[in-house]
């Protein structure tokens, strides 16, 4: 995404960071939300010159000892930090290839063998590349299937589908920030932002924030159009054999009305199917 990418990284997350939350003294009216640089500067342990260097992209390859300090200082959580090495070029042996976006014949096999529940793959930029048949009626309510983003941000359906709408949304974009960190290994990236951010306002609002999060392990609420309200937790497991590939299983909790109405969604699905 470009050098200036660690800067404006810096600058978001400075803007975030209060004052209290960092233990600064302070008196008088603040021109500035968050910190100022020579606070983080002073916090870090580093020359305040030498950090204005690095929010301007004068600097942009600090040392790891340099990036600890900074991770301290703005208290980044693992994600953040992780990525804010990245952009730094310092994240030690991290040089992955392109995502491929051919999942293989055993895992599509895998995905099959989960009836009661949606199983899908995607990559970095939250293209769905393979779906289950349940994952297939999940995600019905959708014109198109194709990535967890533009379904969030650019399809009606979204705001609908997603009973936290605006907790997805933000979670979706931290979720991209991650492949952000990759830079010039997601080729796709500045097309996707592009895209988003012109069918978006939120989105963009949203994108300026730097917040950067992994797929984890979070409950969903839904509500899909044929069978109502939807509590599904989710995990998201790394696919070995396809690095950047990512197999997301959601889980409805036995015996409860989510997972009553999985078993008539699926039921649904497979009439529909045979009758078209």
């Amino acid at each position: 995404m470009g050098n200036g990418e660690l800067g404006a990284f810096l600058r978001a997350r400075r803007a975030g960071r209060t004052p209290e939350d960092a233990g600064v003294l302070y008196s008088g009216r603040r021109k500035v939300p968050g910190l100022r640089r020579e606070e983080v500067a002073v916090l870090a342990g580093v020359n305040a010159d030498y950090y204005t260097r690095l929010e301007q992209g004068r600097e942009t390859h600090p040392s790891p000892q340099v990036l600890d300090a900074l991770s301290r200082a703005l208290d980044l959580d693992p994600d953040a930090r992780e990525h804010l090495y990245r952009l730094a070029g310092a994240t030690p042996g991290d040089t992955p290839a392109p995502t491929s976006q051919a999942v293989s014949p055993e895992l599509r096999r895998l995905m099959d063998g989960y009836p009661h529940t949606p199983a899908f793959v995607l990559d970095p930029l939250l293209n769905i590349l393979a779906t289950n048949t349940l994952a297939d009626a999940l995600f019905s309510a959708f014109r198109t299937a194709d990535n967890l983003a533009r379904m969030t941000f650019l399809d009606p359906a979204g705001q609908r589908f997603y009973a936290r709408w605006d907790w997805t949304a933000q979670a979706t974009v931290a979720n991209l920030r991650v492949a952000a960190g990759f830079g010039s290994h997601e080729p796709g990236l500045r097309a996707l932002v592009a895209e988003l951010g012109e069918g978006s306002a939120r989105f963009r609002e949203l994108w300026e924030t730097h917040q950067v999060r992994g797929k984890t392990r979070e409950p969903k609420h839904l509500v899909h159009p044929d069978v109502g309200p939807l509590t599904l937790t989710y995990q998201a497991l790394d696919v070995r054999g396809a690095p950047g590939q990512q197999l997301i299983i959601y889980h409805a909790e036995p015996a409860t009305p989510s997972a009553h109405a999985l078993t008539l969604l699926s039921s649904l699905h497979a009439t529909r199917t045979a009758d078209a």
